[in-house]
């Protein structure tokens, strides 16, 4: 593979970390305002309202390629809309936003098993990269003394989701275009989320609709969602899931960054030091050749 599409790849996977990260503070901001599922119903609603103009059409076009493999899209829309940021708004509820993003972080590892599963060889640069990282974030989990609650258990389920929604991308059928498969998904992955988002109105109510409900709501929805996922699915693409998942260590760093700055949550010098720790090793696994 030549340097420019690694080069963007790298990017696009850097561009949707940044992004999920501010993500991950959202969920935890509107932990008390907005119960878990209509956090993430209306985020895919927004969603697709946004990618429809684009996908609508084109995957209107492709409507018989998609019906070949539905089973793939059923899977991917589940498991990478409807249940991970359900997951994730649950976990908001009781977890700090750091504690999430360090969480999410084991995602990584498990798109580098299923693609090695895959007869991928990952190369030694990219493993001890991954390591390096990985040593980081168990380090900062390890050494901030928060002992794990229930959000945590539901971070752990999220990851798990995410891990095998960016392993599945690689199985994405050929000549289905990345904006139809995103309308798709957000389309059946809203769907799948009515039954649930009717239960949450009846039992817990609605949400009161105001500047601090609906801004985070329109940023997880549009940024978060149209955005991150097409940059992330295109990175995946262009550089697989291990190389990406490697880049994804530096979400852990820019939630707790952010989480510090806008939520006040603490950070000391020695989650500074296992921040670098990982950024070392995003770079030295994230530039390893093919």
């Amino acid at each position: 593979m030549t340097a420019a599409p690694v080069a963007l790849g790298i990017g696009l996977a850097v561009l949707a970390t940044l992004v999920w990260s501010g993500s991950f503070v959202t969920s935890r901001a509107l932990g008390d305002s907005v119960p878990p599922v209509q956090h993430a119903f209306w985020r895919w609603v927004l969603a697709l309202a946004v990618v429809a103009p684009f996908g609508a059409r084109r995957a209107w076009r492709q409507r018989a390629l998609i019906r070949r493999h539905l089973g793939f899209v059923l899977l991917a829309s589940l498991l990478g809309v409807t249940v991970y940021n359900t997951l994730v708004n649950q976990a908001g509820v009781t977890t700090p936003a750091a504690n999430m993003g360090m969480i999410m972080a084991a995602s990584p590892v498990l798109m580098a098993v299923y693609e090695r599963a895959g007869g991928v060889r990952l190369g030694a640069r990219r493993v001890a990269g991954l390591l390096v990282a990985c040593a980081g974030v168990l380090l900062l989990v390890g050494g901030d003394g928060a002992s794990f609650s229930a959000g945590d258990l539901w971070m752990i389920a999220a990851a798990c989701c995410f891990g095998s929604y960016s392993a599945l991308l690689r199985r994405r059928p050929a000549g289905l275009d990345g904006a139809a498969f995103l309308f798709t998904t957000f389309l059946i992955g809203t769907a799948l989320l009515l039954p649930a988002q009717g239960v949450s109105l009846a039992v817990e109510g609605g949400f009161t609709p105001t500047p601090d409900t609906v801004l985070p709501l329109l940023y997880v929805g549009v940024t978060s969602s149209a955005v991150a996922f097409f940059a992330w699915n295109k990175a995946i693409s262009l550089i697989g899931p291990s190389r990406a998942g490697v880049v994804y260590y530096l979400q852990p760093v820019c939630v707790a960054l952010l989480s510090w700055a806008l939520l006040a949550e603490p950070t000391g010098w020695a989650q500074v030091g296992c921040m670098a720790l990982i950024l070392g090793g995003v770079v030295l696994g994230a530039g390893a050749r093919r």
